[in-house]
């Protein structure tokens, strides 16, 4: 993989899934460990779209619920790779849901995953280097290099 490089729309990578009432907590709301299996799902698909190897999840960083998610909703999930080392690679990711009838959407997740890409034997491997296209990849690339920094103090 070596001289290697990437661009990060190259791992940019869009689901959206009706919430259905199976789906739901006591509460009637989309149960949160729901909505963890999407974002783990779109981790994996986006890291290993962007390095063309199986990626495992190191760990979660961060995952903000900021709105419930109803029953009949159609929620979306983006991703892209924000930072990458030499086997890891940080996946963002941005939840939303549309109310169908009223076409109303919401903020509902933020989420932050660090994915690493393995080969057939389990050994890490190393992942292209991320190409930074404009200010808002620079900016992401900077906030994961602090969020890394500050669990790393901890």
């Amino acid at each position: 993989m070596e001289g290697k490089f990437k661009t990060v729309n190259s791992s940019r990578v869009t689901i959206s899934q009706l919430m259905l009432p199976s789906y739901t907590n006591f509460s009637g709301k989309i149960h949160g460990g729901y909505l963890l299996l999407l974002l783990d799902q779109i981790a994996f698909a986006c890291a290993s779209k962007y390095c063309g190897s199986y990626c495992v999840t190191a760990s979660v960083d961060t995952v903000n619920f900021l709105n419930p998610v109803e029953i009949g909703e159609l929620v979306t999930l983006k991703a892209c790779v924000n930072y990458v080392g030499n086997s890891s690679m940080v996946v963002g990711i941005r939840v939303t849901s549309q109310n169908i009838q009223t076409g109303k959407v919401k903020h509902t997740n933020s989420s932050y995953f660090t994915m690493v890409a393995k080969n057939d034997n389990g050994e890490n491997v190393q992942v292209p280097k991320l190409i930074l296209s404009n200010l808002e990849e620079v900016r992401r690339f900077y906030e994961s290099i602090n969020r890394i920094s500050t669990k790393k103090a901890s």
